[in-house]
């Protein structure tokens, strides 16, 4: 391994594949070149290239900075970057004299063809605003950037577009269902049978969604799009009610019963027809929750109890 500019580099051992290198934009011949590949961010040269490198490891970028450009393709002008490259200050114009220059949708800046070699990828801000997933050109070094971030739940919908929730049904659906999710974690946390079973793994490749209902990567919106999201989440959550409510005695014996009208079948706090005391957690009929005009039976016998505690603590004091 070679350490250079925050690049790990591993000598290739494949000989048959053909790949471009990023310093010089020349073919790699497997047969008959020695090649290495960063480990952080897959930049791939030749062995004679190595030691010329100056561009820094992308996943440096992503350690230190993992946050979105959520401006769609802010532009400021060729001559805020004094004619030259954005990255390596190659002198560049828009007449292709002496080098082309190559905006990137993502930053909004112009480059030179050795640093934008017109990559395609789809760009945050445009799905963010607009829903747009249309893939755009971006820069060597962006779409790279891009790629290591898509697995990562940095966008808070809610603060930066809330108003895509009006627009966007299926994101409607999801949150409904991470929150769903997130009131039967508890259910597991406890029950020896779905440790064993590991039934939160269920979603380990989104760790997030069992741990907050707001936050998304890039890749969950992707996946929102296309659907596959929305058929998976609903197979888990339906995997988990069941266990839950019809697979686990431990579990069926958390359940509620209405206190109001102390009918119907055990209740959860995941179920649709259900209400949540805020205050409790006591699980209610919604109907019943939203008909009765006093206060949570629980929360009046919880405080009731705490009244009759107060006198007792007060003598036991004296």
């Amino acid at each position: 391994m070679q350490i250079i500019s925050e690049h790990r580099f591993y000598k290739e051992k494949s000989k048959s594949a053909k790949q471009v290198c990023d310093k010089c934009s020349t073919i790699i011949w497997g047969l008959i070149q020695t090649w290495y590949t960063c480990t952080g961010c897959y930049y791939r040269c030749h062995s004679k290239c190595l030691n010329l490198i100056t561009k820094s490891c992308v996943r440096s970028k992503v350690s230190h900075q993992s946050e979105y450009e959520l401006t769609i393709c802010p532009e400021a002008g060729l001559d805020s970057q004094d004619y030259r490259c954005a990255e390596c200050r190659a002198p560049i114009s828009l007449r292709g004299v002496p080098s082309e220059a190559r905006q990137c949708d993502y930053t909004g800046q112009y480059y030179c063809s050795n640093c934008h070699w017109n990559d395609l990828a789809v760009v945050p801000a445009r799905v963010i605003h607009n829903w747009d997933f249309e893939p755009r050109k971006v820069s060597r070094y962006n779409m790279r950037y891009l790629a290591l971030m898509l697995g990562r739940p940095v966008l808070k919908l809610r603060e930066i577009n809330p108003l895509l929730f009006n627009y966007v049904e299926e994101l409607v659906e999801i949150r409904k269902l991470r929150q769903d999710i997130l009131l039967m974690k508890p259910y597991f946390i406890t029950c020896k049978e779905a440790m064993e079973a590991r039934l939160l793994l269920q979603l380990q490749d989104r760790q997030h969604f069992v741990e907050n209902d707001d936050m998304y990567s890039l890749q969950d919106l992707l996946d929102v799009s296309s659907g596959r999201l929305g058929a998976s989440l609903t197979d888990i959550h339906t995997m988990f009610a069941k266990h839950i409510k019809l697979d686990c005695e431990r579990c069926q014996a958390k359940g509620f019963v209405c206190e109001l009208c102390k009918e119907g079948d055990i209740l959860f706090p995941f179920d649709s027809h259900t209400s949540v005391c805020q205050d409790c957690a006591a699980v209610f009929h919604r109907d019943c929750y939203y008909d009765n005009s006093t206060s949570c039976p629980r929360c009046m016998r919880m405080s009731l109890r705490k009244q009759a505690q107060e006198p007792e603590d007060a003598t036991w004091q004296q």
